[in-house]
């Protein structure tokens, strides 16, 4: 269902308007297309602090800094050499005076350093910078995104950063996200599956994607397929038809299996006995009612789909070794999962036990078989299911967030073929919120 509330504040009338009633005032946001596959602009290096990174020599890391820029498109603080709090006054003096002139739907990506036990000073000072960039989140407007990462090693950050720096990002902000050191062991290097290409990463890999009959897995398929990856499209026997009719447009394959099914993992193995390089955990039902008023049925039915097929299938696949070396996990969490929702307990506790699932499995997965597990939170976004919502509920749903307008499922799934980057192999063990920072549990 079309914005219309979005529409009106583009025109002249609705600028006017919405100012004078103090009304929220969504800028469109621009997204990725073949034609406009970067931000249109420079990208801007600052300082605060003493930094052991070399940013500036960009190794590599194909992020294109400079020094300096007077409208730039991007703006990169790297704020890791902040210890105390007389060098947050560094964070300051380096993006007051640019704030204000970084482009419409622009980016803003601090870099802060791991929070160090043993120097209470440092470790309050790099906190620091998580108010400091989720408030600056809130306020900074007209579609530009504020979001925060925690590296030690430049080189292991390189698809985190070009992907918080271009239009793939555009539903993402106010997140923090840590980037360990670099790992050769989850970075594959598979001759004969090259992945040289930086605009097809997934070249010569295979991904699975559940529930992407249709809606947000379906999104999920073809960003994966456009970044190179043969697609295995997975639906329920009964929507077997678009299933087919997604994996012929996709040059990909169709595999009609109910996810609950006990042998669900086994049956996956079987029809991939070449390998699986990519597991999109994306299917997912709700069944809403309050608690008081909630059967059984309605509860064990999403715990079922959501949260115990998930479990038994990753599971199974990685203890048949069907998920490769290098391999990439991305569950779908949700944010009624992480802040709650009313008449959604159900939902809820399946989509918190995702992240549950991520933060305790994800460093096993990385060190016995050199997989990676995260997770993706979507927040309002747009989709027959919430066409649905009561007029009043989706426009509070679409408000309610930093850029005042609801995700597309195309946010979701470019946050996920980034997690699925051959790249990514040093971010393990997040939840990242695609929900253009929503002010629920926000």
């Amino acid at each position: 269902m079309a914005d219309r509330y979005l529409s009106f504040t583009g025109t002249a009338p609705g600028r006017f308007l919405t100012r004078r009633l103090g009304l929220p005032q969504p800028a469109p946001l621009k997204r990725w297309s073949p034609q406009r596959p970067t931000l249109e602009g420079d990208r801007l290096l600052l300082t605060a602090g003493k930094s052991d990174l070399d940013l500036a020599a960009d190794p590599g890391l194909g992020l294109g800094l400079t020094t300096s820029s007077e409208k730039p498109a991007a703006v990169v603080l790297d704020a890791t050499g902040v210890r105390d709090v007389e060098t947050l006054a560094d964070v300051h003096a380096a993006l007051h005076p640019v704030v204000r002139s970084v482009a419409a739907s622009g980016r803003i990506v601090v870099l802060g350093a791991p929070l160090d036990a043993a120097d209470h000073h440092q470790a309050a000072a790099q906190q620091a910078l998580e108010g400091f960039t989720r408030s600056l989140g809130k306020e900074i407007g007209r579609g530009r995104t504020v979001n925060l990462v925690r590296l030690t090693d430049a080189r292991a950050a390189g698809s985190t950063l070009r992907f918080l720096l271009s239009p793939k990002s555009a539903y993402v902000s106010g997140q923090v996200i840590e980037v360990g050191a670099y790992d050769a062991s989850a970075a594959p290097a598979d001759p004969d599956r090259p992945s040289t290409d930086p605009d097809r990463p997934l070249t010569g890999r295979t991904a699975l994607v559940t529930g992407a009959a249709r809606g947000i897995g379906e999104a999920v398929a073809e960003t994966l397929a456009r970044d190179g990856a043969r697609v295995v499209v997975l639906d329920v026997p009964q929507a077997e038809q678009d299933a087919r009719r997604v994996a012929d447009r996709l040059g990909g394959i169709a595999l009609a299996l109910d996810i609950t099914a006990p042998d669900a993992g086994e049956r996956i193995a079987a029809a991939l006995p070449d390998g699986l390089d990519v597991l999109v955990h994306n299917a997912g039902i709700t069944r809403d009612r309050r608690l008081v008023n909630m059967p059984v049925e309605r509860w064990s039915s999403v715990l079922d789909v959501n949260l115990a097929s998930v479990l038994r299938t990753t599971d199974a696949l990685l203890a048949s070794g069907a998920l490769r070396r290098g391999g990439r996990i991305v569950a779908t969490a949700s944010i009624a999962g992480l802040a709650g929702n009313a008449g959604q307990t159900n939902y809820g506790a399946s989509k918190a036990g995702i992240a549950g699932l991520v933060r305790s499995l994800a460093p096993r997965a990385l060190a016995e078989h050199g997989v990676t597990v995260n997770a993706v939170a979507p927040g309002f976004i747009e989709t027959r299911m919430t066409a649905a919502v009561p007029l009043f509920i989706r426009e509070a749903g679409r408000r309610m967030n930093s850029l005042a307008q609801g995700g597309l499922p195309v946010d979701v799934a470019e946050t996920t073929a980034w997690l699925a980057d051959p790249g990514s192999g040093s971010v393990n063990g997040q939840v990242v919120r695609v929900c253009g920072q929503s002010l629920l549990g926000a």
